[in-house]
């Protein structure tokens, strides 16, 4: 049996329909369905069961009983505008420090999210070290601090602990995230209701580290494929594209399209990554070896897919 907390979420579902897809039905999906509409995520997957977080945490051991293979835990509140510190360092790190400690006591492979938000600036680099680490919000807070527990436990884990640090994913399943979907979906919606997408002035000085998805989700299988590779490790590309040139790139798809540049929010300012690049060197020395989906290709495809749905 698998566990994928945040099944019915982005990354989550793609993981299970990747499952899915390699003859993997056996699987326990772990979400809060406050948000309604996340279920459309759920309806073309197949899967034993699902479970309100908040029973799963109450019932985690009757799960004893159970063969778990690995928890995949993808759930968390990624909202950076949340400041709730009470709410996040539950959520994220107390609700993951739980089932972690859950999966080592009954010898379950641990695969989890972490996030490129613990990286701040970037100022240092973004390489998997303290060092390199300065969360500028609570919720890059709460993912640092839980990687700083998984730290202390890896030296005396008998069985596999693997985060890795999402960098900028974009792709289908985001739909429902509202704000925090991704800067490409956010410039699709803008194009569909007006015909013009909205840069932030100063755009082409926004970069950041895209990457596909699916190529997130092939080094999370890379991972369940080895199980005796543990740490923490970025999940990225190594390059970088602008904002600039993501609108760009979906101009030359639908030609007249019109930018309108804006002033960048005063709430953001000092709480938003302006530059993300993974350092990718960690991952390769695993013997990580697919190539990764390039920006123009990922985004042809992911609006081939959006214009399908005939999004609104």
């Amino acid at each position: 049996m698998y566990i994928v907390t945040g099944g019915a979420g982005f990354i989550g579902s793609n993981l299970v329909s990747r499952l899915n897809s390699i003859g993997i039905d056996d699987i326990i999906i772990v979400d809060n369905l406050t948000n309604g509409s996340k279920h459309k995520n759920l309806n073309s997957l197949v899967f034993n069961d699902y479970i309100d977080k908040h029973d799963f945490i109450e019932k985690l051991e009757l799960f004893k009983k159970e063969k778990i293979e690995i928890l995949f835990h993808q759930g968390a509140c990624t909202d950076t505008m949340e400041n709730d510190g009470r709410y996040m360092m539950s959520n994220n790190y107390k609700f993951s420090k739980e089932i972690l400690n859950f999966s080592q006591s009954n010898n379950i492979r641990f695969i989890y999210a972490s996030s490129a938000s613990v990286y701040g600036t970037g100022d240092n680099g973004f390489q998997e070290v303290k060092r390199c680490e300065n969360p500028l919000n609570i919720y890059a807070y709460s993912k640092f601090f839980f990687d700083q527990y998984v730290r202390r436990i890896l030296p005396t884990s008998t069985r596999q602990i693997t985060g890795l640090r999402y960098f900028n994913v974009y792709g289908p399943g985001e739909e429902h995230k509202a704000k925090m979907a991704s800067i490409i979906l956010q410039f699709y919606k803008q194009l569909q209701e007006k015909n013009t997408i909205k840069l932030f002035n100063g755009s082409e000085n926004f970069v950041r580290d895209f990457i596909h998805v699916n190529d997130i989700i092939n080094i999370i299988i890379f991972f369940m494929e080895h199980p005796d590779k543990k740490g923490i490790f970025n999940g990225g590309t190594g390059s970088t594209t602008s904002f600039t040139e993501i609108a760009e790139i979906i101009k030359r798809i639908y030609v007249n399209v019109n930018f309108e540049y804006i002033d960048f929010p005063q709430e953001l300012k000092y709480k938003y990554q302006t530059y993300t690049k993974a350092d990718i060197g960690n991952l390769l020395k695993t013997g990580y070896s697919n190539d990764f989906i390039s920006i123009e290709d990922g985004i042809k495809d992911y609006i081939n897919i959006l214009d399908k749905k005939l999004y609104k």
